[in-house]
Formats: C-alpha cells, sequence, structure tokens
C-alpha cells in the first residue's frame, strides 16, 4: 500500500504482534518510529528501501533493523530481500532517506540519461529506432562494465578518453559550468531533503 494509506491498513495486522515476528516495511519515507506507535516498541520492525531494477532481480537494497531484531530475523529479511538482489545493512535509518534519493530515485536519473541520449543523436541526424537502441545499450553496457571492472569509474572515464577527442570535447561540456555532477548533487539533495518531509 502507499504510505498514505497505513494508518487505515495496519491495524488489521496487530495480531500478528508478537515477539516471534518481524515486520519488514518497503514503504518509502515510513519510519520505524510510526511502526512501533502501531505495533508497540517490543516488536521487530525492519525498514528496507528497494529500487525498482528488483522487478528483474538486479535491485539493490538497503536495510535498517530496530533494536528488538534478531540476528536471526535480520538474516531471514536479508535473505528474502537477496531475491531480487542485493542488501546492505546499516543501523543508522538517518541514511535511509539518502539511500531514497540515490537507489529509490536513482534509475528514474538513468531513464532520463537515456532519454536524453536518444534525443541528442536524432537531433545529430540519427534515425529514432538507432538512436534509441545505442542510447540504451551503451547505458546498459556502461553500467555491466562499471561493475565487472577492477576500475573505478573515474578511470575508466579516463580510459575512452582520447586528449583532443571526440569524448573530450563532450565531457568539457558535462563537466563545465552548471556541470552534471553539481546538477546530481543537487538532484540527490532535492531527493533527500523531500524523504525527510515525508516521513514527518
Amino acid at each position: 500500500v502507499k504510505p498514505q494509506q497505513l494508518p487505515d491498513a495496519l491495524p488489521a495486522y496487530i495480531r500478528f504482534a508478537t515477539a516471534k515476528t518481524v515486520f519488514l516495511s518497503i514503504s518509502a519515507g515510513t519510519e520505524i518510529a510510526f511502526f512501533e506507535r502501531q505495533f508497540g516498541r517490543d516488536v521487530a520492525i525492519v525498514r528496507s528501501m528497494p529500487n525498482l531494477p528488483a522487478s528483474i532481480r538486479h535491485g539493490i537494497s538497503v536495510i535498517c533493523p530496530n533494536n528488538c531484531v534478531t540476528r536471526r530475523q535480520l538474516d531471514t529479511c536479508s535473505a528474502l530481500l537477496n531475491a531480487i538482489g542485493e542488501v546492505y545493512v546499516i543501523s543508522d535509518e538517518g541514511l535511509l532517506d539518502a539511500v531514497t534519493a540515490v537507489s529509490g530515485s536513482g534509475p528514474a536519473y538513468v531513464f532520463l540519461l537515456i532519454e536524453c541520449l536518444r534525443k541528442a543523436g536524432e537531433s545529430a541526424g540519427l534515425p529514432s529506432e538507432l538512436a534509441a537502441r545505442l542510447a540504451l545499450v551503451t547505458v546498459m553496457g556502461s553500467g555491466q562494465l562499471a561493475i565487472m571492472s577492477n576500475d573505478s569509474p573515474g578511470q575508466l572515464r579516463r580510459d575512452v578518453t582520447s586528449p583532443a577527442g571526440t569524448t573530450e570535447a563532450a565531457l568539457k561540456v558535462l563537466m563545465g559550468e552548471n556541470e552534471l555532477e553539481e546538477l546530481i548533487t543537487r538532484a540527490v539533495e532535492a531527493a533527500t531533503n523531500r524523504s525527510r518531509e515525508l516521513s514527518k
């Protein structure tokens, strides 16, 4: 259910709130304290933030347990989420707002990049279908290379950038005034702040 529907939905689950039960939430912006008010402070709650690539088992989830969660319960929740991708455990719930901004909202940033590459390719004279495929496979392949390579993304970027070549010309635009890094930083900051607002 959507976060705003939780107050109506959760009362039906109160009967399950015992020491043997762990509740795993994937509700964005909904703090552990909210569930503790519903179920009691002595009930195990694990808050998680998965992302859209979970739908093809290439997601990444970050989970945060409250103090009542046992090792076995945490392992159970991790195993469940491992079925849809990687899982990381944190103890500072406050970090989940930034997690939401980077990996929860992050797929939308990548989809926007694909859209922009396609449109730029079309503007440069490429047929629409070819521009779309070039953009899509380039982003997919580059991401996979970054995962598989022992080199950092920064080094991979430098490797493909020949001095005075085409890539360098493009990067001078992306890394110049109003650089991409600044835009992404501002975007993640905006998403982080909005996640904090939604949790109030």
